[in-house]
C-alpha cells in the first residue's frame, strides 16, 4: 500500500475542500473568526495581501482617469425606496439603523433609545447616495464624465458566512461613473472589465471567463451585468467581481440631469462596478495545495524570506551578517515596477520551523543560509510552486541575478497549471440527461466543473437548476481557449434556438 503524504493541512483538498479552506486560512494566518456573527478579523498578513492588491488595482483605476473620494456609511432609507427594483435585490441583506442612542437599564443593561425619524441603511452598495451627490455635482454636459471609484466596506447580512467568500462585513472598491452618452457608459463599463480581467490574469496568476449576466443573475436595477467567472479547485465558479452598465435607471431615481450642447436637459447614463476581499478567497482555492497558501509573486507579502540557520552564537552572528548584506541587495532589486519585498526572518525559532511556517503562509521563494553555505558564498533556495518542496544551490550572485527570474518564472507556473486544470474541467453538453449527470457526483469528493450548454432566456427558473444547486454563470463574451468557437444550436431546457452556450457551475 502507498504510504499517504504528511501534509501541514489536514483534510487534503480531496478529502473535505470546504474544511481545506477553512484550515488554510487558520494555518496562513490569514483571518480570524469575530465576536459579531458573520464577521471576520483579517489579520495582519491577510491585510497586507488586500494592501497590494488595494495598490496595484488603484493604480490601474487611475491610469485609466479615475479618481478616488469617499462617501457615508449611513444611507436614509427613502433613497432605497426611489428605485424599487433595487431596493427589492437588496432587502434581505440589509442592515438598519433605528436608534441613535443607548440608555442604561436598573439591571445594567444597555437599551437602545431615541428613535430615528428616518432609519439608515448601513450601506450594501453605494448608488443612491453617491448618486444624490451627483445629482448636486452635474448641471451641463461640461461636467461629464465624473469617473469616481470608492474603497470602503460593506454590510449585507449574511446567513451562512465563510470567510472571504460571504460574510456579513468585506472590503471593496466600488466605482461609481456617470456619462453623457449610453455608448460613452457602456465603453466604460467594458473598460473596467478589461481592467479586471488583466488584474485577475497578471497579478492573480488567475484565469477567468469574461461574460454578461443572465437576466436572473444581473445587479438589481442595471440594465446589463458583466462579470469575470473563475473555476476553483473543486470545481466550483467564483464570480470575480462585476462590472455594471446602468442605463438611466439610477440617473432617474436620483435626478441625475445635466444641460446637452443644444441646451436640452437630459438624464445621465451611470456604471458601477467593484471587486472585493473575495479575490483573497480566489487566490486560496485556485493555488492552494495540501500544506497551504500559493501566493502570486506580485502580491506576496513577502516575495522573498531570508531563513538563517545557526545552532552557536558564533554561528548566529556570521550567519545574520550574510544574511543582511543579502537583504539589502535583494531589497535594490525591482519586480512588477515595485521594490521587491524581502523579509530577514531572525526570529528565535528552529529553522525547520521557519521554512515550514513560509510553506503555509505561501511566500513565493524560501532562501536557507546556514555556517556550511557561508563557506562557499551560496545558499539553498525553495519554490513555492514546488509541491515536492526542493531546493537548489545557489550562489550569492546567481541568487540576486535571478530572483525577479525565478518569481516571474512562479508566476507564469501558477496560470499555467490553473488555466489547465479549468480547460480539463468544462464539458460541451447536449441533453438534459448528460446536465443532470454532470451535476449529480457519485462522490462528494470528485471535482465538479463549468458546463458549456446552449440556453434561451426562456430556461429561467427551469426546475432542474434548483433542485441540482446550479446557476448560469455568464454568457461568454469572447472565443477563446476556454470557451472554444461559438456556434448555434438548441436550448437543453426548452429546445428553443440558441445563438451560443452558456456557462452553468455550482458556485460560491
Amino acid at each position: 500500500m502507498e504510504k499517504k503524504k504528511r501534509t501541514a493541512v489536514t483534510p487534503t483538498r480531496k478529502e473535505n475542500f470546504p474544511e481545506w479552506y477553512q484550515e488554510v486560512v487558520r494555518l496562513s494566518d490569514l483571518a480570524d473568526s469575530s465576536p459579531v456573527r458573520g464577521c471576520m478579523v483579517i489579520k495582519p498578513h491577510g491585510y497586507a495581501l488586500w494592501e497590494n492588491m488595494q495598490r496595484a488595482l488603484d493604480d490601474m483605476f487611475k491610469a485609466t482617469g479615475h479618481v478616488n473620494a469617499y462617501f457615508p456609511l449611513l444611507i436614509p432609507l427613502s433613497f432605497f425606496e426611489k428605485e424599487a427594483k433595487h431596493v427589492e435585490g437588496f432587502a434581505k441583506e440589509c442592515a438598519v439603523v433605528t436608534h441613535h442612542r443607548l440608555v442604561q437599564q436598573p439591571d445594567g443593561k444597555m437599551k437602545p433609545d431615541g428613535e430615528l425619524e428616518e432609519p439608515y441603511v448601513i450601506r450594501p452598495t453605494s448608488e443612491t447616495i453617491i448618486g444624490h451627490s451627483y445629482a448636486k455635482w452635474v448641471q451641463s454636459y461640461r461636467d461629464l464624465p465624473i469617473l469616481i471609484n470608492q474603497w470602503a466596506n460593506v454590510i449585507r447580512w449574511e446567513m451562512r458566512p465563510r470567510i472571504f467568500l460571504r460574510t456579513a462585513e468585506f472590503l471593496w472598491q466600488e466605482g461609481h461613473t456617470v456619462h453623457a452618452t449610453a455608448e460613452e457608459a457602456r465603453e466604460e463599463t467594458l473598460r473596467m472589465l478589461d481592467v479586471y480581467t488583466d488584474f485577475a490574469e497578471n497579478w492573480m496568476a488567475l484565469p477567468v471567463i469574461k461574460g454578461r449576466k443572465t437576466e436572473d443573475e444581473k445587479f438589481p436595477g442595471a440594465v446589463e451585468t458583466y462579470t469575470l467567472e473563475a473555476m476553483m479547485q473543486d470545481g466550483k465558479a467564483l464570480q470575480g467581481c462585476t462590472s455594471h452598465f446602468l442605463g438611466q435607471n439610477f440617473a432617474k431615481s436620483s435626478e441625475i440631469k445635466f444641460l446637452d450642447k443644444n441646451g436640452e436637459q437630459q438624464y445621465a447614463w451611470t456604471t458601477s462596478w467593484g471587486a472585493t476581499t473575495r479575490f483573497i478567497g480566489a487566490i486560496i482555492m485556485a493555488h492552494g495545495d495540501d500544506d497551504g497558501l500559493v501566493l502570486p509573486p506580485k502580491l506576496a507579502p513577502h516575495q522573498i524570506a531570508l531563513c538563517p540557520i545557526y545552532k552557536t552564537a558564533e554561528e548566529k552572528e556570521q550567519v545574520l551578517s550574510a544574511c543582511k548584506e543579502l537583504h539589502k541587495k535583494l531589497s535594490l532589486l525591482s519586480y512588477a515596477g515595485r521594490p521587491v519585498r524581502c523579509r530577514l526572518d531572525d526570529r528565535d525559532m528552529r529553522g525547520g520551523e521557519k521554512i515550514w511556517d513560509h510553506i503555509k503562509k505561501g511566500t513565493p521563494l524560501r532562501v536557507e543560509i546556514g555556517p556550511r553555505d557561508l563557506e562557499s558564498s551560496s545558499v539553498m533556495l525553495g519554490r513555492r510552486d514546488d509541491e515536492d518542496h526542493g531546493k537548489i544551490k545557489l550562489t550569492f550572485d546567481e541568487l540576486t541575478s535571478r530572483a525577479c527570474d525565478y518569481l516571474e518564472e512562479i508566476h507564469n507556473n501558477m496560470f499555467e497549471k490553473a488555466l489547465r486544470f479549468t480547460k480539463n474541467q468544462i464539458r460541451k453538453i447536449d441533453s438534459l440527461e448528460e446536465f443532470e449527470k454532470f451535476f449529480t457526483k457519485s462522490s462528494k469528493n470528485q471535482t465538479l466543473g463549468f458546463a458549456y450548454v446552449h440556453w434561451h432566456e426562456d430556461s429561467i427558473g427551469h426546475p432542474l437548476l434548483e433542485k441540482l444547486k446550479v446557476t448560469p454563470r455568464c454568457i461568454p463574451m469572447e472565443e477563446g481557449s476556454l470557451t472554444g468557437t461559438f456556434e448555434s444550436g438548441s436550448c437543453i431546457f426548452t429546445g428553443k434556438p440558441s445563438q451560443k452556450r452558456v456557462i452553468f457551475a455550482k458556485s460560491y
